[in-house]
């Protein structure tokens, strides 16, 4: 088991500056979210927002992913403070994806029975994209729960800071209604389900005990710029506390060990998504 990767030693309130970008344009969109909720009483203006923003908000789930592998701030308050904003976001609170990505699927990925995102049915079957989607989606915070009641001092701050999202959230939604729907309450539903949907493409189908065998790599420029080079996924697998930043670096190091088969170009990999 890898250790949940610690600061790295230095000055500024951010770990790696690399992150110094992202955070800031994630924090805007969250602004915006904030000004129209307060100024804005139009159906039509939040429905077109929520269509508009389900990429933007889908693609902000892969920087909450790499937040919980590496904590953005070294200040454990500013931590608690981006998480909440990335949950409205992307429906996942402070501390579950570190329980059910981290110390869950990333030691489990390559025992199905055993995997918290996993692709097989119990008799051994593939799931098809859709089921997987919400299987998983449906069942991410009972899994990460039960993953935390075996790491007791993660567990505390998801259902601490899980329940005073709730609260927040309610708060929201009790003052404006109509705008908190669609600026946070819909946008956490979709965006949950839009991660699992393209997790999808990560392991399905690959049953193996190799990790150089175990992972799809997708070496697609966009793809890599909006989601912080998540593509590099086997190189992620191999070392996960290693910094986003770092990955293509890893990958080219243990390229020659990866199969071309599990090399792609295209931002989506179709025939994953034909099952």
């Amino acid at each position: 088991m890898q250790n949940i990767h610690k600061a790295q030693k230095g000055t500024g309130i951010f770990r790696y500056k690399e992150d110094r970008w992202p955070v800031l344009i994630i924090l805007l969109l969250s602004l915006l979210d904030l000004i129209l909720y307060f100024t804005i009483d139009s159906l039509a203006v939040f429905v077109t927002y929520y269509l508009v923003m389900i990429i933007p908000k889908g693609i902000i789930c892969a920087w909450n992913h790499h937040h919980q592998h590496i904590f953005t701030f070294r200040n454990s308050t500013l931590n608690r403070i981006l998480e909440f904003f990335y949950a409205l976001h992307t429906g996942v609170t402070t501390h579950l994806w570190r329980l059910h990505h981290v110390l869950g699927h990333h030691l489990n990925f390559l025992d199905q029975s055993k995997d918290e995102s996993r692709w097989q049915r119990k008799d051994g079957s593939q799931m098809g994209a859709l089921e997987y989607t919400f299987v998983v989606a449906l069942t991410a915070y009972p899994r990460g729960y039960a993953v935390g009641k075996r790491h007791p001092k993660q567990l505390k701050p998801f259902l601490i800071y899980g329940v005073v999202t709730f609260i927040l959230v309610a708060l929201l939604t009790w003052y404006h209604p109509m705008a908190s729907l669609f600026l946070f309450v819909l946008p956490m539903f979709t965006s949950l389900l839009f991660t699992t949907y393209v997790t999808y493409k990560h392991h399905t189908g690959l049953n193996t005990e190799n990790e150089f065998e175990a992972s799809y790599n997708n070496l697609n420029p966009v793809f890599n710029f909006l989601t912080g080079n998540l593509g590099y996924h086997t190189a992620h697998h191999h070392k996960q506390g290693l910094h986003w930043s770092k990955l293509p670096a890893l990958h080219a190091t243990i390229a020659d060990k990866i199969p071309a088969s599990l090399f792609q170009t295209t931002i989506i990999a179709p025939k994953l998504f034909t099952h």
